[in-house]
């Protein structure tokens, strides 16, 4: 076991260590803390409640409530509306009275807790849109880049691990020989960094088996104005893996592990 995976290991050892589980003395609902951060970079938390065979999951309405004290209001922009709607479809979350929504199967549990987490984080990120000087989000300046490259992709593509988890890259390049799926990173940091590494290894194989093709993964991060450390790029490439920098995209290097993958 080298450290790279080592530093997934002791990823999902913190994840089960630092989510709890809490029943309401009230009612049946009960409430699943994540080490997650919302929008104030507090906990991420979730709600829960069985029915029969059916799992309800749900954000009781806090990440559109946190956003909008944020100046997030998603009802006077089309542009955020649409980013918002998308998301939730990628996921399969239902919106409803401002509340993220799933349901569940003690069977895809795991899978339908995962999806709701995703959609909350990457929601979370719109905040950016509060800031007058932004007028995109980093997922679509990559689209435009790929266009720039006469590159043809698949956006939001969704792929299925060993472990029957799914996991959702932002882009998917098919070539004659290979695939390669692109996942964006605004920020690289230590919680979705071993993410990453984990569905690298859970996908590879299955996907080389049923697609027939060789699966190559890239990392395009955003290091405008950010300092990314070493050894979190020396991870992607443990595993198989290239990256390109966002302030070294036009370069012939970045161009050619798009183009050549």
């Amino acid at each position: 076991m080298n450290w790279a995976d080592s530093l997934v290991t002791d990823y999902y050892s913190w994840l089960k260590e630092k989510t709890f589980v809490t029943q309401s003395e009230y009612t049946d609902w009960v409430l699943i803390s994540t080490p997650f951060f919302g929008a104030f970079n507090d906990g991420i938390e979730l709600y829960a409640r069985k029915a029969g065979d059916k799992i309800t999951l749900c954000d009781n309405g806090e990440t559109i409530n946190n956003l909008s004290l944020l100046g997030v209001e998603f009802n006077r922009s089309k542009k955020r509306t649409e980013l918002l709607q998308r998301t939730l479809r990628n996921y399969g979350i239902k919106f409803h009275d401002n509340e993220f929504m799933v349901d569940a199967t003690v069977k895809d549990f795991a899978q339908k807790k995962h999806n709701l987490l995703s959609a909350i984080i990457e929601i979370n990120d719109l905040n950016t849109l509060s800031k007058p000087n932004i007028t995109s989000v980093f997922k679509e300046d990559i689209g435009q880049y790929l266009d720039e490259l006469d590159i043809v992709y698949t956006p939001d593509f969704i792929l299925k691990g060993s472990t029957g988890i799914e996991f959702t890259f932002d882009y998917q390049v098919a070539y004659k020989g290979s695939e390669v799926a692109i996942k964006s990173f605004n920020s690289l940091n230590s919680l979705n960094l071993p993410s990453f590494l984990f569905s690298l290894e859970d996908i590879r194989a299955t996907r080389q088996k049923v697609a027939h093709k060789d699966f190559k993964a890239v990392a395009i991060i955003n290091d405008k104005g950010k300092e990314i450390k070493h050894e979190y790029l020396e991870a992607i490439v443990s595993k198989d893996a290239q990256y390109i920098l966002w302030t070294e995209k036009d370069s012939e290097k970045s161009r050619q592990i798009l183009k050549a993958a």
